[in-house]
């Protein structure tokens, strides 16, 4: 074995006063670097443009975290032009030796994991568990992939036949594009990066605007870790000045996507035309959200549903494509089962990320702004039992919100939020509590509190979703354990952090020799 036994990176133990110590002693020297100017990095460069992109806290909106330069279509060119290159070279390595260098990254990353949190803090408006968790999930995906691609280095077992050699062979694609979003500012841009990277491709990073500068620290550990120059390169800038340029640049084989649904059908339909001297179909991975609900029966354990419900509600604001937007409730447990989400959800403090508050700033104005007009939504369509208004402080703070009796047509039970609103949706039976789940477009995450036997196993076959949770809450996904992804319009089930996911940015070639 060249790499000892895969294990998930252990979450930090924030009981512990030495760890909350570290925590705040990163979190005062990351305070010291705010203000700092980060280049793009191209070709193992770091290139500066003149235009800047500026990222501010959202906790507390005035203050300027940094600025990241903003990439036009000059540095777009240079980009490819790197990765390119870099592809002869790094898809000639063994794949024992890229996987040396992903573990040297993830070795880089874990040494810094402190400081990483810190800037998710400040950045993305994550408490300590949250930041704590981003880290920890992007150094799995590192090395987890380390170990994966080492099963793709060999040739693939097909059957025989007398008098020939029959032999099939995965080769990477080329050079593609990562398009992460702000909520998992440095795991999911890592994931979608490093995967196809493991096995041989060349990258072209654009974070999202609202986070460049998480990026930007990651793309320092690239750096130290080593990485031959131009394998991994990163342009921060407007999403109006990179985003359809990468999709429909001739030179990109694919995109790796996570984000909105309007933005995934977009990516899709660009890159499915062809565009003068293609030769080759783009591929496009794209995870697209979800409208992810919990069911609660009479057999439950209600404090156990409670707690599943409130922290897969409100964990990270509800800014998680899979957290819960929806709980479902049979009639006999309805009443006792909300007064017991209402105590819960009373009693998380609402702040700063930085000071471990339980529900923090959303990401910015315009996410604010959404998220109120649902809440105005809502108020018209069901009957608000909590929260519904923002909170104080000099950030973009909502109060985790909570509406009761709501109809399957409702807004708010059908669009996805993406924030603290939980929408309590009772219904007539068992049967309809299915009917209920399985009633939006989307098919990423859910769950059910039950001891019934019968019940549970109904669920297993009858809840269309990608991820189903069993007596707990539904987000948290662990790379290696349970492969992340949906369909319907929450994507294309690609299973991220799964044994298969490596294989999507691989092509298959097969040689036959008559003897």
């Amino acid at each position: 074995m060249l790499f000892e036994e895969y294990r998930n990176e252990p979450f930090s133990d924030f009981t512990d006063a030495r760890v909350t110590d570290e925590y705040r002693a990163a979190l005062a020297a990351v305070e010291k670097e705010l203000g700092q100017d980060y280049p793009l990095v191209i070709g193992g460069e770091e290139v500066t443009t003149g235009n800047w992109i500026e990222s501010f806290d959202p906790g507390e909106k005035d203050r300027l975290l940094g600025r990241a330069a903003a990439a036009g279509s000059r540095e777009i060119e240079k980009a490819y032009d790197a990765a390119e290159a870099a592809f002869r070279t790094w898809s000639a390595f063994t794949m024992e030796d890229r996987a040396r260098a992903l573990m040297r990254l993830a070795a880089v990353m874990r040494r810094r994991k402190r400081k990483l949190s810190a800037w998710l803090t400040f950045e993305a408006g994550k408490n300590w568990a949250e930041a704590d968790g981003d880290v920890a999930e992007a150094i799995d995906f590192v090395e987890y992939y380390a170990r994966q691609s080492l099963k793709l280095a060999e040739p693939v077992n097909t059957a025989g036949l007398p008098g020939e050699e029959n032999t099939t062979y995965l080769k990477p694609i080329g050079t593609g594009v990562a398009i992460p979003p702000w909520n998992f500012p440095l795991a999911i841009m890592v994931g979608t990066a490093i995967g196809p990277a493991a096995v041989g491709n060349t990258m072209i990073i654009k974070p999202s605007p609202n986070t460049p500068l998480i990026a930007g620290e990651f793309m320092r550990c690239v750096a130290e870790a080593g990485f031959p120059p131009g394998v991994l390169n990163l342009l921060t800038g407007t999403d109006e000045e990179l985003g359809d340029a990468l999709v429909d640049n001739v030179r990109t084989r694919f995109i790796n996507f996570t984000g909105s649904v309007g933005t995934g059908l977009r990516i899709h339909q660009r890159a499915a035309e062809l565009q003068p001297g293609q030769n080759f179909i783009k591929k496009v991975y794209a995870e697209m959200g979800g409208k992810d609900a919990i069911i609660v029966d009479e057999t439950a354990d209600l404090d156990l549903a409670a707690d599943a419900a409130v922290a897969s509600a409100f964990g990270f604001n509800g800014q998680k494509c899979s957290a819960a937007s929806r709980l479902i409730t049979v009639p006999e447990i309805h009443d006792e089962l909300l007064e017991k989400v209402l105590e819960r959800t009373r009693q998380l403090s609402v702040g700063h990320a930085s000071e471990n508050a339980d529900v923090g700033a959303v990401i910015s104005e315009r996410q604010f702004d959404s998220i109120m007009r649902y809440i105005e939504t809502g108020k018209q369509e069901a009957k608000l039992l909590l929260g519904g208004e923002a909170a104080e402080g000099n950030g973009w703070y909502i109060k985790p919100t909570v509406f009761d009796d709501v109809k399957p047509s409702a807004t708010i039970a059908c669009e996805e939020i993406f924030g603290p609103v939980l929408a309590v949706m009772p219904a007539r039976d068992f049967d309809h509590a299915i009917e209920l789940f399985n009633s939006t477009r989307y098919a990423l995450t859910g769950g059910i509190c039950s001891r019934s036997a019968e019940r549970l196993n109904r669920a297993r076959r009858e809840l269309e979703v990608g991820n189903l949770y069993i007596n707990r809450k539904i987000t948290g996904a662990l790379v290696g354990v349970q492969p992340f992804g949906g369909y319907r319009l929450s994507g294309d089930n690609a299973k991220a952090g799964g044994p298969d996911y490596l294989r999507l940015f691989m092509l298959a070639y097969t040689i036959t020799e008559r003897f």
